[in-house]
């Protein structure tokens, strides 16, 4: 709280106070929360909403405003961040009785909009309690639960700037909403069966299944039929878990050979059967956020195959809305309940454009008449011993606010990467990171991205004046930041950005040892980088060192097949004379053709650029050992080879690290030579699997080990898709403490490229800074 109040006078009178408070303060209950704090305290004055947060003045006697300034931030609701609270003295008035004003516009808003939040203990038993008036009813909320982003138009965040404008309140709604003692005190989206939207099933030919909504649903989803259900912010696509055929079904409509599928449970009791819940997974599916939590799958779950092929990991989410409520109630105890989209294309969100799309993938629709203003997938994390790895940060965290360890001076917008795409708004301190919007290259994507671009921008009122960009020239994002018009464009290094990110979002500035390790970023010496070391503060960074690059065969050829990258990795550990052999040992066949332009991409060099790629790294160990040498989804080779291994196992592998000029080189085809010929000897696959990685953290640990002897540099950032992999996260991050490292890992954005945009404006803003400094 700000603002000297010991050197205010103590007058034995009346005194005044005005209040500034920005954060997360509104649809979180804040104001009528002040409210009933201001008629307990007994003081006069008023509070409202504005376009930068909540401003309130209370008036009465000096100590029970003072009480009243201790109490705000104790005892502000469980929802409510309070950032920051500006408090002045001003000019008492008599004033009697406390109000809530109507809201004021005007100003550069601070991005503080909430997030939806998932269905309130309170809210389920009304919905479930036939004596109450809102039994049933599938879009039921208050102060304390309910869509908030998804549905605001404008901000201040009022119900007439809402998708909620449309249906005016009963009176019966009205009263509750209007009683400074009930918890739907200014809950603008609240609704009852009299007066909010509705829910309907429509066959896919456009006729209404008569009946009610949900339990025609449930019936439909007993029968193993796939139902496409609208939800907060867009559409799931739901079948029974348990049934193989339905979900094979869903399978070859969408178009998703092998990337698992998301399980929505009735209650903790089911999530219970299905996977091993630790404290922290328990933690996670309870908060208001309610996301996908990933955990390892009990061996009896009974769950069809075909919702995880090859995974030892369930991502289980527990009803969020009612509407979800009541459905799992009567449907079968475990959905698959994945995002409402054709393969590769954005989440669809609009009942017209789901008759359309998911015409061919459904057997019927579940709609409402609640206009989503936003579309918003559910975020995913993953549960591991002694934290969380963020892996998708969306519905229930978007769009909260990062803090930043430096003030931003201008307003800057980070376009992010390619894959797991993000933008991210900054100014000051505080960072706004968008929702997860899939892969950007398509043109249905690219439109989303935009799209996403304008409301958020819109509710924040910042105009950026700068826009820092990934160096890639092939990245649409780059593209968007090319095309925009009086602006100033920054490029930023890929791995620099992923470290900067880690560092931002754990309060420090660098300078760090920052190991970024994922599959592809844009290289300033024209290869491509994923392997790297670096020396880093948030304005710039020095390469200390990476994998020894190898051959990309073909490209993006060499990606979409591990195949293609074992055998690179197969000619630099043995060389042109023993590799097809090697190779022919191993099973990688290759057609007569595609052999001949593999034979000549590796010895020449044509079409294959070099790549010091981690990922790729990993791609080529999962291919040799045949676990997945066929990639449908990105990083499928790499979380096979995860999921494969098992755990325990010493360092078996040498994977020696070395200076070459000046430069740090770890060795990874010594490292591949040794487990190709352990594997060849007879050692099974899973156990090759688990030794890979623990020679991969003794040989990271010691490179890290010895850039400390040059550097003197103690802190260590660990960025990039590669560090999704519990087993060589938590490895490495042990072995680091062991030898005194500081280690700081992602705990608030994805260490994939979804934090990519929140490393560009960091980078940009401490650049800006540093021009300022040497300017002045």
């Amino acid at each position: 709280m700000t603002g000297n109040l010991l050197s205010l006078p103590q007058a034995a009178g009346l005194v005044r106070r005005r209040l500034e408070v920005q954060g997360l303060v509104q649809g979180v209950g804040f104001r009528p929360f002040v409210y009933r704090l201001a008629r307990e305290c007994r003081l006069a004055g008023w509070v409202r909403n504005t376009s930068r947060g909540v401003e309130l003045e209370v008036e009465g006697p000096w100590q029970a405003v003072e009480d009243f300034l201790t109490r705000l931030e104790k005892e502000a609701p469980p929802l409510a961040r309070l950032e920051a609270v500006r408090v002045t003295e001003a000019v008492p008035r008599q004033e009697t009785g406390f109000v809530i004003r109507e809201s004021r516009e005007g100003g550069a808003t601070e991005p503080a909009i909430p997030p939806d939040v998932g269905l309130c203990a309170d809210c389920a038993r009304e919905i479930l309690d036939p004596a109450d008036r809102r039994y049933r009813y599938p879009f039921t909320n208050c102060t304390n639960c309910g869509p908030r982003f998804t549905l605001i138009r404008e901000v201040p965040y009022d119900r007439v700037k809402t998708t909620m404008a449309v249906f005016p309140m009963c009176e019966a709604c009205r009263r509750e909403y209007e009683d400074p003692g009930d918890r739907r005190f200014h809950a603008e989206p609240t609704a009852c069966p009299a007066c909010g939207p509705r829910a309907w099933v429509e066959a896919p030919a456009g006729q209404v299944v008569p009946g009610e909504a949900v339990q025609v649903a449930a019936v439909l989803l007993r029968a193993g039929r796939i139902v496409a259900i609208k939800g907060l912010g867009g559409f799931h696509l739901a079948c029974d878990a348990r049934r193989g055929e339905a979900v094979r079904l869903l399978r070859e409509r969408k178009g998703r050979r092998d990337k698992p599928f998301a399980v929505m449970v009735r209650d903790l009791a089911e999530a219970h059967r299905l996977a091993e819940l630790n404290d922290e997974a328990l933690r996670l599916l309870m908060s208001p956020a309610r996301p996908i939590v990933l955990a390892p799958m009990r061996p009896d779950a009974g769950l069809a195959p075909e919702v995880a092929p090859g995974h030892r990991l369930v991502g289980l989410l527990l009803p969020y809305t009612p509407l979800h409520l009541l459905l799992m109630k009567e449907a079968p105890p475990a959905l698959v309940m994945t995002s409402g989209n054709l393969s590769e294309e954005p989440l669809v969100f609009r009942n017209d454009e789901a008759r359309e799309k998911l015409a061919p993938l459904a057997d019927a629709f579940l709609f409402h008449d609640r206009e989503i203003q936003v579309p918003c997938d559910d975020s995913v994390l993953r549960a591991v011993p002694g934290g969380v790895i963020p892996i998708r940060r969306a519905r229930g965290y978007v769009p909260q606010t990062v803090s930043l360890p430096l003030a931003v001076p201008e307003e800057v917008l980070g376009v992010g990467a390619e894959q797991k795409s993000t933008f991210c708004l900054a100014r000051g301190e505080r960072a706004l990171l968008s929702q997860h919007l899939g892969d950007l290259d398509s043109p249905e994507t690219y439109d989303y991205f935009r799209l996403a671009v304008a409301h958020l921008t819109a509710l924040s009122r910042r105009q950026p004046r700068v826009v820092a960009h990934d160096l890639h020239p092939g990245y649409l994002s780059t593209r968007y930041a090319r095309e925009l018009a009086e602006v100033r464009r920054m490029g930023v290094q890929h791995h620099h950005a992923h470290v900067a990110a880690c560092l931002a979002e754990n309060g420090c500035t660098g300078p760090a040892l920052g190991l970024a390790l994922d599959g592809t970023g844009f290289g300033p010496d024209g290869t491509v980088w994923g392997g790297e070391l670096l020396r880093a503060d948030l304005a710039s960074y020095t390469r200390l060192g990476h994998l020894r690059p190898v051959p990309l065969p073909g490209g993006e050829a060499a990606i979409r097949r591990p195949v293609r990258m074992a055998a690179a990795y197969l000619f630099a550990a043995y060389g042109e004379e023993d590799y097809a052999a090697r190779a022919a040992e191993l099973g990688l066949g290759f057609e007569p053709l595609e052999g001949r332009i593999l034979q000549r991409q590796l010895c020449s060099g044509w079409q294959s650029p070099l790549t010091s790629s981690a990922g790729r790294l990993l791609d080529a160990l999962a291919a040799a050992l045949n676990l997945c040498r066929v990639r449908t989804y990105e990083g499928q080779p790499a979380i096979i080879l995860e999921m494969a291994a098992t755990a325990g196992e010493e360092p078996w592998y040498p994977f020696p690290v070395r200076r070459e000029g000046g430069v740090l080189l770890w060795e990874g085809p010594v490292l591949f030579r040794a487990a190709v010929e352990d594997f060849l000897s007879g050692t099974p696959a899973a156990r090759v699997a688990g030794r890979i990685h623990a020679s991969l953290v003794a040989g990271l640990a010691e490179g890290l080990r010895e850039a400390r002897e040059f550097t003197r540099l103690n802190l260590v950032a660990l960025s990039g898709g590669v560090f999704q992999n519990a087993l060589l996260l938590k490895g490495l991050k042990e072995r680091l403490e062991e030898l005194g490292f500081e280690v700081l890992t992602h705990r608030q954005t994805p260490p994939n490229d979804g934090c990519i945009s929140l490393g560009q404006v960091a980078v940009a803003g401490a650049r800006l800074r540093r021009e300022a400094t040497l300017s002045g």
